[in-house]
């Protein structure tokens, strides 16, 4: 639990400290999102090698150890206001994830026997635990944040790690025995926790370990039958989806944080989104493996492939609520038509820019608060913020004014274009609720998609290459990560276009892709029977891709900034839709 108290904290705070210019370092969007996708890659590449190093040579017990020392060193070097300091930070982070996350996870299944079923409940526990902490870290560095400061919230972060190892190494006489031996299958990826052949969520908490083992070999022998060539190929598609999920989901590091930050009407910053998502988790889970259970008594459990396919979907729909909620907010802000003579608009960060580059105060009181059109006044209702800091502003006095008085400050103020001060629609602020019900969706379509993934892959992967196959599954989440780049878009697109965009990619993606993947289980007597099915490809992308492509090219050609740009990247609708 403190381990990812120390991690979501730190996640929670990075981008938007990144881009502070007063107690940060006056980062754009797009700068502070390709760090945060780089840090996230080497994340997930980083177990890799710190398995393999507690495998051969260290022990779980002293690679955890390690991980957290190294954990406790980056929150502490995120504390110091300097850039080496942050980079410095994040390679500690990298490398302690790498000790850490793999081991910890591995340690708590060997603290029981082969094939106890105590070990569902033991990760069920585990697994609360880790959430408890993501939901906490947020919270708690909001408060510090907001009463101390963002350095002293990242120290935080790093006592968190303290209490971690503390608690490890005073308790190091009741977890000795689970350094001695491995256990086969243990993998986490992004907080789920998977064993081979794992029926946590289907099997009855009373069925006996000797029946669990029966039906395990059963499953492994009938899996046996099929070709290693097909099941490599079904791992692909595998893949390929994991890539496009986790690049989606894991804008809630980024652009979700942006939008909490910039574009949602609530006091507090930002930083407490992140607690969103493990709120719902937490709230989701027992019910949602209650849900399968209860399908499964009726023989009614849908298979793994289709769980996937409606975690995609989803996932996608998340992004359509925030796309329907932004284009409301965008729609309320005023045109350039609709504005007075010598009036227009600018971000609240440009001012902010102007302070910190020594534009008097004279100058500043020039720029007026205006308020923004009336929303409705409903629960999803557009509603502008009172205060001068959070609203949208109105230059009444003239542009030329305005950028004389930054001409006439200090050198630095320079460094503040006036191009970007301008009439822009992303100056709207929403109700958080539209956030909080596109995280309720997300999370369960992470929750079907996520644990069901690592559950598929290590039925399907051949026994010879199932390490490796383990690998890919980490490597094509680092890809994903590494991908969540597409953030660097934020400033550029419309906010509602962004989302659109990421809804039709999981959309097209996800259907595309278990199309062309068709595999059924029969739960009942443990039997399993996987196949990969290759349909008409041609038909195939006329019916599901197509529909999605055009409807996102027609609403990304309403937005004049991005309409020579959607035709290139659309084309391929048309040709699709012609071929039906």
């Amino acid at each position: 639990m403190w381990e990812r108290f120390s991690f979501y904290s730190m996640l929670s705070l990075f981008v938007l400290y990144l881009r502070d210019p007063v107690n940060g370092f006056g980062w754009t969007a797009a700068e502070a999102t390709g760090l945060y996708a780089n840090y996230l890659m080497f994340v997930y590449l980083s177990p890799l090698v710190g398995g393999f190093l507690a495998d051969r040579f260290l022990g779980y017990r002293k690679a955890v150890m390690i991980g957290g020392f190294f954990f406790m060193a980056g929150h502490g070097l995120l504390s110091i206001p300097t850039m080496w300091a942050v980079y410095a930070a994040l390679t500690c982070l990298v490398i302690g994830n790498g000790f850490f996350k793999p081991n910890v996870s591995t340690m708590v299944g060997n603290l029981y026997p082969e094939g106890s079923h105590l070990k569902d409940r033991a990760y069920n526990i585990f697994y609360l635990g880790i959430n408890v902490g993501a939901f906490l870290a947020p919270i708690v560095m909001e408060i510090v944040k907001q009463n101390v400061g963002v350095h002293a919230a990242f120290a935080v972060a790093a006592f968190g790690m303290v209490i971690s190892v503390a608690i490890l190494w005073y308790f190091k006489s009741l977890v000795v025995h689970a350094d001695k031996k491995f256990a086969k299958g243990v993998i986490v990826v992004d907080d789920h926790v998977i064993e081979d052949f794992n029926t946590s969520a289907n099997a009855d908490q009373g069925t006996d370990d000797h029946k669990g083992a029966s039906g395990d070999s059963s499953r492994s022998r009938l899996m046996d039958t099929i070709p290693n060539s097909k099941r490599v190929l079904a791992l692909i598609v595998i893949f390929i989806i994991v890539i496009v999920f986790w690049m989606v989901f894991h804008q809630n590091g980024s652009t979700l944080t942006y939008f909490a930050d910039d574009n949602t009407d609530w006091t507090v910053s930002g930083t407490i989104s992140n607690a969103i998502n493990a709120f719902w988790i937490i709230t989701l889970t027992f019910p949602l493996v209650w849900f399968w259970g209860f399908l499964d008594r009726r023989g009614k459990e849908p298979s793994t492939p289709t769980k996937m396919a409606f975690g995609m979907t989803l996932t996608g729909l998340s992004f359509v609520v925030l796309w329907f909620g932004a284009s409301m907010g965008e729609k309320a802000v005023k045109s350039p038509a609709q504005l007075s003579s010598g009036e227009f608009r600018i971000n609240e960060r440009v001012l902010t820019n102007l302070a910190a580059a020594g534009l008097s105060k004279d100058a500043l009181d020039k720029i007026q608060k205006t308020e923004g059109p009336d929303g409705k006044k409903t629960i999803f209702g557009v509603k502008f913020s009172p205060k001068k800091d959070e609203a949208t502003a109105a230059v009444t006095s003239g542009q030329d004014q305005l950028i004389a008085a930054i001409n006439a400050a200090s050198p630095g103020a320079g460094n503040v274009h006036h191009d970007a001060i301008l009439q822009n629609a992303h100056l709207f602020r929403v109700s958080p609720f539209w956030l909080i019900f596109a995280y309720f969706v997300v999370t369960l379509g992470e929750l079907m998609l996520s644990p069901m993934g690592l559950s598929l892959v290590s039925k399907v992967a051949p026994i010879s290459i199932r390490g490796l196959m383990m690998g890919g599954w980490f490597v094509a989440t680092a890809i994903g990560n590494k991908l969540t780049m597409i953030g660097i878009y934020w400033d550029i697109w419309l906010q509602s276009t962004f989302f659109l965009v990421l809804a039709c990619i999981c959309s097209i993606y996800g259907h595309r892709t278990i199309c062309d993947l068709e595999t059924s289980q029969e739960s009942d007597a443990g039997r399993v029977n996987a196949k990969v099915k290759c349909r008409s490809k041609r038909a195939r992308r006329s019916n599901c891709a197509s529909p999605c492509l055009l409807f996102c090219y027609f609403v990304l050609c309403r937005n004049a900034a991005i309409d020579s740009v959607a035709p290139r990247a659309f084309r391929a609708a048309r040709q699709l839709s012609s071929r039906k």
